[in-house]
């Protein structure tokens, strides 16, 4: 007798879940293109703004800094 393999069958939770991640996904990627946005408007570069999270500055505290840091001038 051949070995039986059970493989799950695609079920509604699964793509539920899978949506939800994609969903949860792109959320996180439009917030983080905010918080590059606003760190370019400030003159902090996204490679600057990550080293700060880098060296255990919070999130909530990079977007206190860039709040409080006057607009760059070019």
């Amino acid at each position: 007798m051949a070995a039986m393999r059970f493989i799950p069958e695609p079920s509604a939770e699964r793509a539920d879940a899978q949506v939800c991640n994609q969903q949860q996904q792109e959320v996180l990627r439009r917030a983080v293109a905010k918080v590059v946005e606003l760190g370019r408007r400030k003159g902090v570069s996204a490679e600057q703004m990550i080293q700060m999270l880098e060296g255990g500055l919070t999130v909530k505290g990079l977007l206190e800094y860039l709040m409080g840091r006057n607009s760059y001038l070019a």
